[in-house]
Protein backbone atom coordinates (compact mmCIF):
# COMPACT_ATOMS: atom_id res chain seq x y z
CA UNK A 1 0.00 0.00 0.00
CA UNK A 2 2.74 2.20 0.86
CA UNK A 3 4.45 1.33 -2.54
CA UNK A 4 1.30 2.43 -4.13
CA UNK A 5 1.29 5.84 -2.35
CA UNK A 6 4.86 6.42 -3.64
CA UNK A 7 4.16 5.87 -7.23
CA UNK A 8 0.82 7.91 -6.61
CA UNK A 9 2.90 10.91 -5.58
CA UNK A 10 5.52 10.11 -7.98
CA UNK A 11 3.33 10.03 -11.10
CA UNK A 12 1.67 13.77 -9.53
CA UNK A 13 5.01 15.07 -9.66
CA UNK A 14 5.45 14.53 -13.21
CA UNK A 15 2.11 15.53 -13.93
CA UNK A 16 2.84 18.41 -12.34
CA UNK A 17 5.98 18.76 -14.22
CA UNK A 18 4.83 18.21 -17.85
CA UNK A 19 2.45 21.19 -16.63
CA UNK A 20 5.27 23.49 -15.91
CA UNK A 21 5.79 24.16 -19.88
CA UNK A 22 2.30 25.86 -19.67
CA UNK A 23 3.08 28.38 -17.20
CA UNK A 24 6.48 29.25 -18.37
CA UNK A 25 5.06 29.88 -21.60
CA UNK A 26 2.13 32.36 -20.06
CA UNK A 27 5.50 34.36 -18.78
CA UNK A 28 6.84 34.22 -22.12
CA UNK A 29 7.04 38.31 -23.25
CA UNK A 30 4.81 39.65 -25.88
CA UNK A 31 6.73 40.67 -28.90
CA UNK A 32 5.65 43.17 -31.60
CA UNK A 33 7.20 44.35 -34.40
CA UNK A 34 7.73 48.14 -35.60
CA UNK A 35 8.45 48.51 -39.07
CA UNK A 36 10.46 51.98 -40.41
CA UNK A 37 11.46 52.77 -44.08
CA UNK A 38 14.85 54.71 -42.95
CA UNK A 39 18.49 54.19 -42.19
CA UNK A 40 19.48 53.18 -38.59
CA UNK A 41 20.92 56.39 -38.03
CA UNK A 42 17.89 58.43 -39.30
CA UNK A 43 16.51 60.47 -35.43
CA UNK A 44 13.27 58.44 -36.13
CA UNK A 45 15.19 55.36 -35.71
CA UNK A 46 17.28 56.73 -33.25
CA UNK A 47 14.26 57.50 -31.07
CA UNK A 48 12.32 54.38 -31.56
CA UNK A 49 15.11 52.13 -31.07
CA UNK A 50 15.00 54.20 -27.47
CA UNK A 51 11.83 53.69 -26.79
CA UNK A 52 11.72 49.98 -27.24
CA UNK A 53 14.59 49.29 -25.24
CA UNK A 54 12.68 51.48 -22.47
CA UNK A 55 9.64 49.71 -22.95
CA UNK A 56 11.56 46.13 -22.65
CA UNK A 57 12.85 47.36 -19.39
CA UNK A 58 10.09 49.05 -17.84
CA UNK A 59 8.14 46.26 -18.45
CA UNK A 60 10.45 43.63 -16.79
CA UNK A 61 10.96 42.01 -20.57
CA UNK A 62 7.03 41.21 -20.25
CA UNK A 63 6.85 43.99 -23.49
CA UNK A 64 9.64 43.30 -26.19
CA UNK A 65 10.01 45.25 -29.88
CA UNK A 66 11.72 44.36 -32.51
CA UNK A 67 12.62 46.96 -35.07
CA UNK A 68 12.66 46.46 -38.79
CA UNK A 69 14.61 49.52 -40.26
CA UNK A 70 15.53 50.76 -43.92
CA UNK A 71 12.18 49.16 -45.26
CA UNK A 72 13.00 45.80 -44.51
CA UNK A 73 9.28 44.78 -44.12
CA UNK A 74 7.28 47.97 -45.34
CA UNK A 75 7.85 51.48 -47.04
CA UNK A 76 6.17 53.83 -45.19
CA UNK A 77 3.45 54.13 -48.02
CA UNK A 78 2.55 50.76 -47.59
CA UNK A 79 2.45 50.22 -43.37
CA UNK A 80 -0.45 52.11 -42.73
CA UNK A 81 -2.08 48.74 -44.63
CA UNK A 82 -0.13 46.75 -42.52
CA UNK A 83 -1.34 47.65 -39.27
CA UNK A 84 -4.73 47.40 -40.94
CA UNK A 85 -4.39 43.84 -41.39
CA UNK A 86 -2.45 42.68 -38.95
CA UNK A 87 1.23 42.08 -40.65
CA UNK A 88 2.92 44.72 -38.21
CA UNK A 89 2.21 45.82 -34.63
CA UNK A 90 3.73 49.27 -34.07
CA UNK A 91 4.83 51.97 -36.71
CA UNK A 92 5.46 55.55 -37.20
CA UNK A 93 4.78 57.04 -40.52
CA UNK A 94 4.78 60.73 -41.69
CA UNK A 95 1.55 62.41 -41.56
CA UNK A 96 2.34 63.00 -45.90
CA UNK A 97 1.77 59.59 -46.55
CA UNK A 98 -1.17 59.06 -44.26
CA UNK A 99 -3.24 61.72 -46.15
CA UNK A 100 -5.36 58.96 -48.67
CA UNK A 101 -7.35 57.43 -45.76
CA UNK A 102 -7.34 60.58 -43.48
CA UNK A 103 -7.03 63.66 -45.49
CA UNK A 104 -6.68 65.84 -42.35
CA UNK A 105 -3.37 64.74 -41.79
CA UNK A 106 -1.82 67.46 -44.49
CA UNK A 107 -3.27 70.03 -42.22
CA UNK A 108 0.56 71.52 -41.30
CA UNK A 109 0.38 71.85 -45.18
CA UNK A 110 -1.52 74.90 -45.08
CA UNK A 111 0.38 78.52 -45.71
CA UNK A 112 -0.41 79.41 -41.71
CA UNK A 113 2.64 76.95 -41.31
CA UNK A 114 5.26 78.14 -44.54
CA UNK A 115 8.42 79.54 -43.00
CA UNK A 116 7.63 80.13 -39.55
CA UNK A 117 8.86 79.35 -36.17
CA UNK A 118 8.45 75.27 -34.75
CA UNK A 119 6.51 76.66 -31.52
CA UNK A 120 3.67 77.32 -34.04
CA UNK A 121 3.69 73.75 -35.81
CA UNK A 122 3.77 72.19 -31.93
CA UNK A 123 0.57 74.31 -30.64
CA UNK A 124 -1.35 72.67 -33.57
CA UNK A 125 -0.23 69.33 -33.72
CA UNK A 126 -0.03 68.73 -29.61
CA UNK A 127 -3.57 70.70 -29.60
CA UNK A 128 -6.95 70.33 -30.96
CA UNK A 129 -5.55 69.63 -34.11
CA UNK A 130 -3.74 67.07 -34.06
CA UNK A 131 -6.26 65.39 -31.34
CA UNK A 132 -8.66 65.73 -34.29
CA UNK A 133 -6.06 64.09 -36.70
CA UNK A 134 -5.35 60.90 -34.30
CA UNK A 135 -9.11 60.58 -33.59
CA UNK A 136 -9.59 60.18 -37.50
CA UNK A 137 -6.94 57.89 -37.34
CA UNK A 138 -7.66 55.22 -34.75
CA UNK A 139 -10.93 55.37 -36.72
CA UNK A 140 -9.92 54.49 -39.83
CA UNK A 141 -6.87 52.56 -39.15
CA UNK A 142 -7.77 50.41 -36.07
CA UNK A 143 -5.11 51.81 -34.54
CA UNK A 144 -3.58 53.81 -30.89
CA UNK A 145 -1.98 56.72 -31.36
CA UNK A 146 0.61 56.45 -28.74
CA UNK A 147 1.10 60.28 -28.09
CA UNK A 148 2.73 63.31 -29.45
CA UNK A 149 4.18 63.15 -32.81
CA UNK A 150 7.72 62.89 -33.42
CA UNK A 151 9.91 65.46 -35.35
CA UNK A 152 11.58 64.66 -38.44
CA UNK A 153 12.55 68.32 -39.19
CA UNK A 154 12.01 71.42 -41.98
CA UNK A 155 11.17 70.39 -45.08
CA UNK A 156 13.27 72.06 -47.91
CA UNK A 157 13.76 71.56 -51.62
CA UNK A 158 17.06 69.79 -53.21
CA UNK A 159 18.24 69.54 -56.57
CA UNK A 160 20.60 67.40 -58.59
CA UNK A 161 21.31 70.15 -61.61
CA UNK A 162 19.73 73.68 -61.26
CA UNK A 163 21.00 76.34 -58.65
CA UNK A 164 17.88 76.76 -56.04
CA UNK A 165 18.41 80.58 -55.34
CA UNK A 166 15.20 81.53 -55.55
CA UNK A 167 11.35 80.03 -55.55
CA UNK A 168 10.75 80.42 -59.06
CA UNK A 169 14.00 78.48 -59.81
CA UNK A 170 11.85 75.12 -59.27
CA UNK A 171 9.93 75.73 -62.04
CA UNK A 172 9.25 73.40 -64.32
CA UNK A 173 11.19 70.74 -62.55
CA UNK A 174 10.00 67.20 -62.23
CA UNK A 175 9.52 67.54 -58.30
CA UNK A 176 9.43 64.21 -56.10
CA UNK A 177 7.04 64.33 -53.34
CA UNK A 178 7.19 62.28 -50.23
CA UNK A 179 3.16 61.86 -50.50
CA UNK A 180 0.09 63.62 -49.92
CA UNK A 181 -1.56 66.04 -52.31
CA UNK A 182 -0.89 69.10 -50.44
CA UNK A 183 2.59 68.20 -50.97
CA UNK A 184 1.35 67.82 -54.71
CA UNK A 185 0.08 71.12 -54.81
CA UNK A 186 2.82 73.34 -53.30
CA UNK A 187 4.89 71.63 -55.87
CA UNK A 188 2.31 72.61 -58.45
CA UNK A 189 2.25 76.26 -57.06
CA UNK A 190 6.07 76.29 -57.53
CA UNK A 191 5.17 75.21 -60.97
CA UNK A 192 6.69 71.88 -60.65
CA UNK A 193 5.48 68.38 -61.53
CA UNK A 194 5.05 66.06 -59.05
CA UNK A 195 6.81 63.03 -58.72
CA UNK A 196 5.94 60.46 -56.02
CA UNK A 197 8.74 57.77 -55.19
CA UNK A 198 8.72 55.59 -52.06
CA UNK A 199 11.74 57.24 -49.66
CA UNK A 200 13.84 53.69 -50.11
CA UNK A 201 14.31 53.60 -54.17
CA UNK A 202 14.76 57.97 -54.06
CA UNK A 203 19.05 57.12 -54.23
CA UNK A 204 18.80 55.29 -57.57
CA UNK A 205 15.68 57.43 -58.80
CA UNK A 206 17.84 60.60 -58.52
CA UNK A 207 20.69 58.83 -60.29
CA UNK A 208 18.95 58.28 -62.95
CA UNK A 209 17.24 61.43 -63.38
CA UNK A 210 13.64 59.87 -62.30
CA UNK A 211 12.90 63.47 -61.17
CA UNK A 212 15.01 66.77 -61.20
CA UNK A 213 14.18 67.70 -57.49
CA UNK A 214 12.33 66.46 -53.98
CA UNK A 215 11.23 67.91 -50.73
CA UNK A 216 12.77 66.18 -48.18
CA UNK A 217 14.87 67.01 -44.90
CA UNK A 218 18.71 67.95 -44.45
CA UNK A 219 19.00 64.69 -41.99
CA UNK A 220 17.36 62.79 -44.66
CA UNK A 221 19.61 63.99 -47.37
CA UNK A 222 22.28 63.14 -44.94
CA UNK A 223 21.42 59.52 -43.78
CA UNK A 224 21.16 58.72 -47.03
CA UNK A 225 23.94 60.26 -48.34
CA UNK A 226 22.05 62.13 -51.22
CA UNK A 227 25.26 63.57 -52.20
CA UNK A 228 26.56 60.65 -53.75
CA UNK A 229 23.37 60.23 -56.06
CA UNK A 230 23.94 63.96 -57.18
CA UNK A 231 22.28 66.41 -55.13
CA UNK A 232 24.25 69.44 -55.30
CA UNK A 233 21.61 72.56 -53.88
CA UNK A 234 18.64 73.61 -51.59
CA UNK A 235 15.89 76.19 -51.22
CA UNK A 236 15.51 76.00 -47.24
CA UNK A 237 12.31 77.69 -46.81
CA UNK A 238 11.00 75.55 -44.20
CA UNK A 239 8.08 74.75 -46.27
CA UNK A 240 6.63 72.82 -42.98
CA UNK A 241 7.29 70.77 -40.16
CA UNK A 242 7.55 67.27 -41.02
CA UNK A 243 6.26 64.77 -38.04
CA UNK A 244 5.98 61.09 -37.61
CA UNK A 245 2.83 59.72 -36.06
CA UNK A 246 3.48 56.95 -33.94
CA UNK A 247 1.11 54.38 -33.58
CA UNK A 248 0.11 50.78 -32.33
CA UNK A 249 -2.21 48.49 -33.81
CA UNK A 250 -5.00 48.04 -32.05
CA UNK A 251 -5.28 43.98 -32.12
CA UNK A 252 -2.06 44.34 -30.43
CA UNK A 253 -2.69 47.51 -28.32
CA UNK A 254 -5.77 45.20 -26.82
CA UNK A 255 -3.59 42.52 -25.44
CA UNK A 256 -2.00 45.09 -22.89
CA UNK A 257 -3.59 44.91 -19.90
CA UNK A 258 -4.65 48.44 -18.56
CA UNK A 259 -1.17 49.03 -16.59
CA UNK A 260 0.59 48.15 -19.52
CA UNK A 261 -1.06 51.08 -21.68
CA UNK A 262 -0.50 53.30 -19.16
CA UNK A 263 3.18 52.28 -18.85
CA UNK A 264 3.73 52.81 -22.49
CA UNK A 265 2.11 55.93 -23.28
CA UNK A 266 3.38 57.53 -20.34
CA UNK A 267 6.98 56.69 -20.76
CA UNK A 268 6.23 57.89 -24.69
CA UNK A 269 5.18 61.35 -22.90
CA UNK A 270 8.53 61.72 -20.89
CA UNK A 271 10.99 61.16 -23.07
CA UNK A 272 9.33 62.89 -26.75
CA UNK A 273 10.67 66.04 -25.85
CA UNK A 274 14.04 64.61 -25.97
CA UNK A 275 13.61 62.68 -28.71
CA UNK A 276 12.04 65.92 -30.38
CA UNK A 277 15.48 67.78 -29.21
CA UNK A 278 17.53 65.29 -30.66
CA UNK A 279 15.92 65.59 -34.08
CA UNK A 280 16.67 68.74 -34.29
CA UNK A 281 20.40 68.32 -33.54
CA UNK A 282 20.20 65.56 -35.79
CA UNK A 283 19.13 68.78 -38.51
CA UNK A 284 21.70 70.91 -37.27
CA UNK A 285 24.36 68.54 -37.70
CA UNK A 286 22.93 67.47 -41.36
CA UNK A 287 23.07 70.95 -42.58
CA UNK A 288 27.17 71.19 -41.86
CA UNK A 289 27.53 67.59 -43.80
CA UNK A 290 25.81 68.28 -46.52
CA UNK A 291 27.55 71.97 -46.90
CA UNK A 292 30.89 69.73 -46.41
CA UNK A 293 29.79 67.44 -49.23
CA UNK A 294 29.75 70.23 -51.54
CA UNK A 295 25.71 71.33 -51.37
CA UNK A 296 25.02 74.61 -51.60
CA UNK A 297 22.01 75.57 -49.52
CA UNK A 298 20.27 79.31 -50.06
CA UNK A 299 18.00 80.56 -46.85
CA UNK A 300 15.47 82.35 -47.77
CA UNK A 301 15.19 85.96 -46.44
CA UNK A 302 11.89 86.63 -44.52
CA UNK A 303 10.45 89.09 -47.08
CA UNK A 304 10.89 86.36 -49.38
CA UNK A 305 9.25 83.94 -47.04
CA UNK A 306 6.32 86.43 -46.75
CA UNK A 307 5.94 86.72 -50.30
CA UNK A 308 5.57 83.51 -50.99
CA UNK A 309 3.16 82.79 -48.16
CA UNK A 310 0.74 85.56 -49.08
CA UNK A 311 1.15 84.07 -52.63
CA UNK A 312 0.28 80.76 -51.13
CA UNK A 313 -2.72 82.09 -49.11
CA UNK A 314 -4.14 83.45 -52.53
CA UNK A 315 -4.87 79.93 -53.71
CA UNK A 316 -5.46 78.18 -50.44
CA UNK A 317 -9.15 77.33 -51.56
CA UNK A 318 -7.24 75.23 -54.11
CA UNK A 319 -5.13 73.39 -51.68
CA UNK A 320 -8.22 72.75 -49.39
CA UNK A 321 -10.16 71.24 -52.24
CA UNK A 322 -6.80 69.54 -53.65
CA UNK A 323 -6.15 68.11 -50.26
CA UNK A 324 -9.61 67.19 -49.16
CA UNK A 325 -9.30 69.20 -45.36
CA UNK A 326 -12.12 69.27 -43.43
CA UNK A 327 -13.91 73.07 -42.33
CA UNK A 328 -13.49 71.63 -38.89
CA UNK A 329 -9.54 71.05 -39.31
CA UNK A 330 -8.67 74.09 -41.03
CA UNK A 331 -10.83 76.13 -38.07
CA UNK A 332 -9.24 74.40 -35.41
CA UNK A 333 -5.92 75.01 -37.30
CA UNK A 334 -7.34 78.73 -37.88
CA UNK A 335 -7.51 78.86 -33.98
CA UNK A 336 -4.48 77.28 -32.98
CA UNK A 337 -2.07 79.83 -35.55
CA UNK A 338 -4.09 82.70 -33.67
CA UNK A 339 -2.89 81.64 -30.23
CA UNK A 340 0.66 80.48 -30.90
Amino acid sequence: MKTRLNRRAFVGAAAATLAAPSVLRAAEPLKFRCSLDTAPSHPRNVAIADFLAKVEKESNGALTGELFQSGQLFADLNVSKALLQGQVEMAAPGAWVLTGLVPDCDMVQLPYFYGVPLDVTHKATDGKPGAKVNQELEAKLNTQVLGPWIDLGYQNWYSTKVALDSFSALKGLKIRSPGGAAISWRIKFAGGIPNTTAWPNVPLALSQGTFDAFVSTDESCNSAKLWEAGVKYSYADHQFMGQYIPMFAKSFWGKLSAAQQKMVTDLWAANIAGYRKGAADSQANARKVLESNGIKIHDPSADELSTTRKAMLGDVAVLIKDAKLSSEIVSLVKESVGTA
